[in-house]
């Protein structure tokens, strides 16, 4: 079991990646780091008994932040908040997607800015470590003033309210508590508040989207060049020295990895060059739009670890000099345009992938048999399979309509700028899906394609996938329900494994 210390400021996004995952963790908060909370602790608990308005401490919330609060209520202003803000809709998050919220808004809190009670928090590690995970309606944030409403539903498990996930059960987060020892949370001043106003959402959808594109733009550039292969193309647009012309990171990157891939691969050589001196662009610009993917990516991953390691709270307590001071930390605008841009650049991968596909089920071009089948018109081979992937290719294209462009004003025009930066993040986790299983289709389909090339073998590097599909996926010969071949192969894409076959040979690629 993997232990964490945290002190708001020392995870990565894998750490999420590893933590929203694991079946076992331990997670605590490092004594620096409870020193600052009980000291921004004290603060609000001070404002409270000198009775002085201050928002989010002891009035409404906003358009009713004018509202003051007695004394006597504050307690129950918390509850209240929780409660009414608990308006989520639709199908609940995935256990990994809600405990990477979980974690991401712990992180935040933890960091002494927010005056937040400290149990509080250590009860919602506990939550991950004994893996009781609140149900989090999907729908219902706009992405500023925090992402309130499914915030709130992690918030209702806190005090005991909510359903959790627990023992492979939905039940009643107080039930749950009450088998493993902890009690719920009581709310103070605060404390509501900054359980919910925060990005900790898109930012928990962004964290876990970057790790599982990192494993896709590594897997692009390995079958893209069993696709070259298959079809017998040329690796020669991949000369270093075209990209040292151009370099853009990302191009540089892939090409480099092209060439790793390919090196000693016999059906290279065993070809005249002649008739296909270049490439068609989804085979010979691989660098440059593989490349360009890259960049979206290396953007996204910035901008996500930067906000992983702030504080998005509103108000925020300065302890130090004894400040409340307001601002719009919890805006996600910052989120949203990049989870869009990363949509972006994985579904280009996508359209990219897809058209190699056609290439090899067009003997015309790729002097295979048609659909990648023997007696076809008796068989239709992976004729349809292709269908699929050209579906989602094209679902793609309206999923990547920028959900950052739009924006919609709430709480009495107080609230009338935000970025539906949740919206872009579910956005971006149905491309990944989709690009995983576009892959997965082209693995297929070139591992078939390679097939009808023997005895001349690929690469040693990219023998190593031919083992792998071949142990879960066998050679095709007559027609088949390609359905679970299909689905064998995206869970190969998902869990990286292909990359740790080839990096047994290549070393580590970039």
């Amino acid at each position: 079991m993997k232990s964490y210390e945290l002190n708001g400021t020392n995870i990565s996004l894998k750490d999420v990646y590893d933590i929203s995952y694991a079946a076992e963790v331990r997670l605590s908060i490092a004594p620096t780091a409870l020193e600052k909370m009980r000291k921004s602790r004290a603060v609000v608990m001070d404002i409270v008994k000198k009775g002085k308005p201050v928002y989010g401490i002891n009035t409404g919330f906003g358009a009713l932040a004018s509202k003051q609060i007695a004394t006597e209520d504050l307690e129950k202003l918390q509850y209240n908040l929780i409660r009414s803000h608990c308006t989520g809709v639709g199908s609940a998050f995935s256990k990994p997607v809600s405990r990477a919220i979980m974690l991401c808004r712990a992180n935040c809190l933890i960091q002494g800015f927010s005056g937040v009670t400290p149990e509080t928090i250590n009860l919602l590690l506990n939550m991950i470590n004994l893996g009781i995970t609140p149900v989090i309606p999907e729908k219902g944030s706009v992405g500023a003033s925090g992402d309130l409403a499914p915030l709130s539903h992690v918030a209702l498990a806190l005090i005991g309210e909510g359903d959790v996930e627990w023992n492979g059960k939905i039940v009643r987060a107080d039930f749950a508590f009450s088998q493993v020892g902890l009690k719920a949370a009581k709310l103070g001043p605060k404390d509501g508040l900054a359980l919910i106003n925060g990005t900790s959402v898109m930012l928990a959808l962004g964290a876990l989207a970057v790790i599982d594109a990192e494993r896709i733009m590594k897997q692009a550039d390995i079958i893209g060049c069993l696709t070259l292969d298959a079809v017998r193309g040329t690796p020669s647009a991949f000369d270093s020295r075209i990209s040292m012309l151009k370099p853009q990171p990302g191009q540089v990157e892939v090409s480099n990895n092209l060439l790793r891939l390919i090196k000693g691969s016999e059906i290279i050589h065993s070809h005249p060059e002649d008739g296909k001196v270049q490439d068609p662009y989804s085979l010979r610009c691989m660098p440059q739009v593989h490349g360009a993917c890259r960049q979206t990516l290396r953007h996204a991953h910035e901008v996500l670890t930067t906000e992983l390691n702030s504080v998005t709270d509103n108000p925020l307590v300065f302890a130090d000099t004894g400040d409340v001071v307001s601002g719009g930390n919890f805006h996600g605008e910052a989120l949203a345009l990049v989870l869009d841009y990363l949509a972006m650049g994985l579904a280009e991968i996508c359209s990219i992938a897809e058209r190699r596909v056609e290439k090899m089920m067009n003997p015309h071009f790729s002097d295979l048999p048609a659909f990648l089948t023997k007696n076809s018109g008796l068989n239709s081979g992976l004729m349809i399979a292709h269908v699929t992937m050209a579906a989602l290719t094209s679902e793609n294209k309206g999923l990547c309509h920028p959900a950052s462009v739009d924006s919609i004003p709430t709480s009495t025009d107080k609230e009338d700028h935000v970025s539906m930066g949740v919206t872009a993040g579910r956005k971006l986790h149905e491309v990944v899906r989709n690009v995983q299983t576009c892959l997965a289709i082209e693995l297929l389909c070139n591992t078939q394609g390679l097939d009808f090339l023997r005895p001349l073998k690929t690469s040693p590097a990219l023998e190593k996938v031919m083992t792998l599909v071949r142990k879960h996926v066998p050679h095709i010969e007559d027609d088949r329900v390609f359905h679970k071949d299909i689905e064998w192969l995206t869970k190969i894409v998902q869990s990286g494994e292909l990359i740790s076959e080839v990096e047994t040979v290549t070393g580590e690629l970039l």
